[in-house]
């Protein structure tokens, strides 16, 4: 994919805003960057991360219990940090602060549940054609991805519901990419819709149903 900016986002849902809130933004210390009404009684509160976007998707209605996604734990490179360490969020997600270079982490690094390394090889060398560092670890942009088997798990199928969701790639023609995708052999989540003048934006599935957001932002690529 063409990127419109070389750092992959990642997403969380909540019901818990205020505890969320005063957790990422003081026990993790991210900077917010702005609040977008995203419409059912949501709001997304977004913050920045390394060149990455936090994005803190409190939800008014209670979420549904669909279970985890692959999205296991988030790494934060901070500078200053000499030892990594770790956290849990009030809603249990795993998130740790390491040394810039720890596991060559020079941005953040997400760390996936797979129900097989293989599949995922094939998916990140051939349909999302991005770089492999060795056998667990694939690079796309500047965010390391580390895969962690278990070949009795499943992920949720769902993107709503409390925990890491989704990814989200920024990319120059959404359409294009999409289609290229799928062309590849992916799977398509949802087709790509226009969100006002803000973003155009698709979901894509990787092979264990995990959501990626495909979008292409205006601020980021001019006109729609």
């Amino acid at each position: 994919m063409k990127l419109a900016k070389p750092c992959i986002d990642i997403g969380i849902f909540t019901n818990q805003r205020e505890e969320q809130l005063a957790f990422w933004q003081q026990d993790i210390n991210l900077p917010f960057s702005e609040l977008l009404k995203t419409g059912g009684g949501s709001h997304q509160l977004r913050h920045d991360l390394n060149g990455s976007i936090f994005k803190l998707n409190h939800v008014r209605d209670e979420l549904p219990a669909t279970g985890s996604t692959g999205y296991t734990e988030l790494m934060i490179a901070r500078e200053g940090v000499s030892d990594p360490t770790s956290f849990v969020d009030p809603d249990g997600n795993k998130v740790s602060l390491v040394p810039p270079g720890y596991k060559g982490i020079t941005n953040i690094g997400i760390e996936l549940t797979v129900s097989s390394i293989a599949k995922f090889q094939h998916f990140y060398r051939n349909v999302l054609q991005i770089e492999q560092v060795d056998d667990c670890t694939f690079r796309w942009a500047t965010t390391l991805f580390f895969l962690k088997e278990d070949p009795n798990y499943t992920s949720a199928a769902e993107m709503r519901g409390i925990g890491y969701r989704y990814i989200t790639v920024q990319v120059w023609k959404v359409d294009e990419e999409h289609a290229a995708f799928i062309e590849r052999g992916g799977t398509e989540a949802r087709a790509p819709v226009t969100l006002g003048t803000t973003a155009r934006i698709s979901f894509i599935n990787d092979p264990d149903g995990n959501w990626i957001e495909v979008s292409q932002r205006a601020s980021l690529t001019g006109d729609l």
